[in-house]
């Protein structure tokens, strides 16, 4: 951005400001950019799949998870904010120097590795897209050769638009749009989806609000329709299934929150700030930005896509599932999708009957036998087991039949999850590019974007190696689930440089508004920090849990030496 673009658009915010709220109103719609760029990000794959699974294991009752997460996210994005503007410092600088080089240099690397592991999902869901939605004639099959072949054909396309991003002409900005329009597509078709199923009567509107307040105890409980069915059944049934979902349901909420804002949304938007060249004048517009350009239209989507999910759903069991004759009951969709759980529940059925309960702790049964016993259980049991069921993007296409019918809904979904998913990867290489610049010491240096970016293709091109599971859009589930153990590291980060004097000066906050920006920082943090330490314990009795125990004490430890080496602040600079 040239210079005397900046100097117009910041006469434009004083006149604007100095004439009152509606002229400054119309100057920030304007002059938005940024906090687009971010919902550009964070309305991709994994928001997607984390509102979708919401409402497969939830229903309507978990929407409050994404509203938290964003709001949360928003705090410290304004932050963010707020310090790169008053300073002017690019924040890798500003962080290694007044706070902890340690910190600096983890930032930029979790950055990196956040990418790297978000980047797979988007793979993913747009080879599942294709393969279910919008090829199923030549793609059929789930063969190696066709998912390298795929991947490779991706990540080329998205390098050579990041490539052209790095020098932007009219190709970049035609795409651009495309990409803008498939995106808008899908999230006008949810919001029709949730019109259509009010007009029709299919939504609880008193369930839906209840929804959106926070009720933190679901961590460990399921949700209220599930236990009005699980009522019905047996204590030992109950129990079973009540675990089971828990299990299911906790990575999907530390998912939804991961996506709604990612350790790489804290590294994009100080560094498109500073691109287009924005300073203290705009500190109000990026603000303003982050809450109509990125928090809004996360809410309303996510939301309509939840309340979508929850009405397709949500404890609702396919007739073949409900029959009472076993050969039907093993051509049900739900009864295959949910295989291990059964087989879990006959083994636990099993060992309560049996007198040495060990010999069924890993027996696998045959699926006639395992219809068999699930068509003499009771209809509730069944729909219940439809929580722990992870759909493809075929049957999640479902969701948008009140609106299109069964063919155009298919398609419809196909193109929406296919332009989030590629509109995704090609941001997420862009992050990378700039991070591995910085990190390399020359931020505008073309080349180290270039490798940057290419990297990330590299890492998302291989996702099938990575992910064996039958859902390939559950993958979004997993990843997010690592990336949000680095996200504490940028918000710790920028909660020190917004409370340090020495780096901003005449614009450290003050008084009762310091303490109100400290309130919501530090809710912020803690809730990170408790995502983050729960995905710690979990990951520690798994067989790659010593490496990720051992590699985050690690990095504690130098984080400590690391605060040791920084100069400390001299004391006539202490704030009162």
């Amino acid at each position: 951005m040239t210079d005397t673009k900046v100097y117009r658009d910041r006469e434009l915010l004083n006149e604007a400001q100095a004439k009152g709220p509606l002229a400054t109103l119309a100057a920030y719609f304007r002059l938005s950019g940024p906090g687009w760029l971010q919902s550009a990000i964070t309305l991709g794959g994994g928001s997607l799949a984390g509102a979708l699974y919401l409402g497969v294991v939830g229903g309507t009752s978990m929407i409050w998870m994404q509203l938290v997460a964003i709001v949360a996210g928003v705090v410290m994005l304004s932050a963010i904010s707020y310090v790169t503007l008053s300073t002017g410092l690019r924040p890798f600088a500003a962080i290694n120097q007044y706070v902890n080089p340690v910190l600096g240099v983890g930032w930029v690397l979790a950055t990196i590795l956040a990418n790297m592991i978000f980047i797979m999902p988007q793979f993913s869901l747009c080879f599942d897209a294709c393969q279910n939605n919008l090829l199923q004639d030549w793609m059929a099959g789930d063969s190696l050769g066709t998912k390298i072949t795929f991947s490779i054909v991706v990540g080329l396309l998205a390098f050579g638009i990041v490539v052209m991003n790095l020098r932007p002409g009219l190709f970049s900005k035609i795409f651009d749009l495309l990409l803008k329009a498939i995106v808008a597509m899908i999230v006008v078709c949810f919001v029709l989806v949730v019109v259509i199923l009010a007009r029709d009567g299919q939504i609880n509107w008193a369930e839906t609000f209840w929804g959106c307040l926070p009720n933190f105890s679901q961590w460990n409980s399921v949700a209220p329709k599930i236990q009005t069915l699980l009522t019905a059944l047996p204590e030992s049934s109950a129990l079973f299934w009540t675990n089971e979902i828990v299990s299911k349901q906790q990575p999907v909420m530390i998912s939804s929150a991961a996506t709604a804002v990612g350790i790489n949304m804290t590294f994009l938007l100080p560094y498109s700030m500073l691109a287009r060249g924005w300073g203290k004048t705009f500190r109000g517009l990026a603000v303003w930005d982050l809450v109509t350009g990125m928090a809004i239209p996360f809410v309303i989507v996510t939301s309509c896509i939840v309340i979508a999910s929850a009405s397709a759903f949500h404890t609702r069991a396919d007739a073949e599932l409900l029959s009472s004759d076993p050969s039907v009951v093993e051509t049900s969709e739900g009864f295959l999708a949910a295989e291990k759980s059964w087989q879990k529940r006959l083994n636990a059925q099993k060992a309560a009957e049996s007198e040495d309960p060990r010999q069924y702790e890993t027996v696998s049964f045959s699926l006639p036998v395992l219809a068999a016993f699930v068509a003499t259980l009771p209809e509730e049991e069944r729909r219940v087991s439809m929580a722990v069921v992870q759909p493809d993007s075929k049957k999640f296409g479902r969701s948008l039949v009140p609106l299109l019918g069964e063919q155009r809904a298919n398609m419809a979904f196909g193109f929406g999850v296919l332009g989030m998913g590629f509109s995704t990867i090609v941001i997420l290489m862009l992050i990378n590019g700039y991070a591995v610049a910085e990190l390399a010491g020359n931020f505008q240096h073309p080349w180290f974007r270039a490798v940057g970016s290419l990297v990330a293709a590299l890492s998302g091109a291989s996702w099938f190696w990575v992910w064996g599971g039958a859902s390939k859009t559950y993958l979004a589930i997993v990843a997010s689930t690592f990336a949000v153990m680095l996200l504490p590291i940028a918000y710790l980060a920028f909660f020190l440089l917004m409370n340090n004097f020495r780096l901003m000066q005449g614009d450290f906050v003050r008084g009762g508004r310091r303490w109100l920006w400290n309130s919501a920082m530090l809710l912020a943090l803690a809730g990170a920090v408790s995502a983050a330490v729960s995905q710690l314990l979990q990951k520690s009795t798994s067989p790659e849990g010593a490496y990720v125990i051992g590699g985050a004490s690690v990095f504690l430890a130098l984080v400590v030496v690391g605060f040791a080496a920084t100069p400390k602040s001299d004391p006539s600079e202490n704030v009162p």
